[in-house]
């Protein structure tokens, strides 16, 4: 049997089933489990965990195999979001170092997806405005609404790691963080958003040969930023603070899954399964019609 019918037979399992078949899953491989604590040297950032084909021309085939379905879902998620008995959304928060594909992972797995149904903010350094409030503020502003795929490049792990590192505040108030955000994402959970946080993690030999690359095309010069190379400097300390990111902030209801990027279609392949994944256990319904069919058909035909 062709390796993508193969995986499509796998991946159609009812949404009924999942919660019995979850050992299978391309989310529990990746999970940081919670109240683990995570040492980031431990994995292989060119590691394909769970991954069942052979290379990248395989990862593309699956990947692009999922669209259809993906498509589907996503139009029964955006349909349901239309009635307001029906609150289910979705948020995926990207983060990793500098090069790491926040950038290539939107357009290469949602992408595939109707633009109409997902809202993407990119956090950069807070604004007058923002900074005159707490800093969850405007993260939870940029939550997606009813229906909606919401993806955030950066969120509000940036103020427990940029800020920790770079010694932006006090550590008695960044140490404080870690249990605001778990309170914070647990009331998210349960306005009825699946939350899927994503830790991109790649190598700092992968990073400075993605940063040599940009460097060696002038068509890449505007992904170019020095302050990345400053940030290289302070490698060792970033990590840490992903790490207890990590481990603090890994909940059953926001778990946290370390994908390996420095093999882009890997990163890519397993974030689109990620989504797939949790979608299919969502099990979005298309709405039953406020109105009396029949009756319509009938307006309709007459008019």
């Amino acid at each position: 049997m062709p390796l993508v019918a193969r995986w499509g037979r796998l991946c159609a399992m009812p949404a009924s089933d999942i919660a019995s078949h979850d050992s299978g899953r391309l989310r529990d491989l990746l999970k940081v489990q919670p109240g683990s604590t995570v040492d980031l040297t431990s994995y292989d950032t060119r590691a394909t965990p769970g991954f069942p084909g052979k290379g990248k021309k395989d990862a593309e085939q699956l990947r692009e195999a999922m669209a259809p379905e993906l498509s589907d879902l996503q139009e029964r998620l955006y349909a349901g979001g239309r009635y307001p008995q029906d609150p289910k959304r979705v948020l995926v928060v990207l983060q990793g170092m500098d090069t790491s594909g926040k950038g290539g992972t939107v357009t290469h797995v949602f992408g595939m997806m109707n633009a109409a149904g997902l809202q993407l903010t990119s956090f950069k350094a807070p604004t007058k405005e923002e900074r005159e409030h707490g800093y969850l503020w405007r993260i939870t502003n940029a939550l997606p609404r009813p229906g909606m795929i919401g993806i955030f490049d950066r969120s509000q792990y940036e103020d427990v790691l940029v800020v920790r590192v770079e010694n932006l505040v006090e550590p008695a108030v960044w140490g404080a963080r870690y249990d605001e955000i778990n309170a914070w994402e647990a009331d998210v959970a349960a306005s009825g958003t699946t939350i899927i946080k994503c830790f991109l993690h790649i190598s700092p030999e992968e990073q400075k040969e993605r940063l040599a690359a940009r460097l060696a095309d002038p068509k890449k010069y505007w992904k170019y930023n020095p302050g990345d190379v400053d940030v290289r400097a302070k490698w060792a300390q970033y990590q840490a603070a992903y790490e207890a990111a990590l481990s603090r902030c890994s909940t059953e209801l926001a778990p946290w899954f370390v994908i390996p990027a420095d093999r882009k279609w890997y990163r890519n392949w397993a974030v689109a399964t990620l989504l797939h994944e949790h979608l299919l256990a969502i099990d979005p319904q298309w709405p039953a019609a406020s109105f009396d069919v029949a009756t319509e058909k009938a307006r309709v035909a007459a008019s």
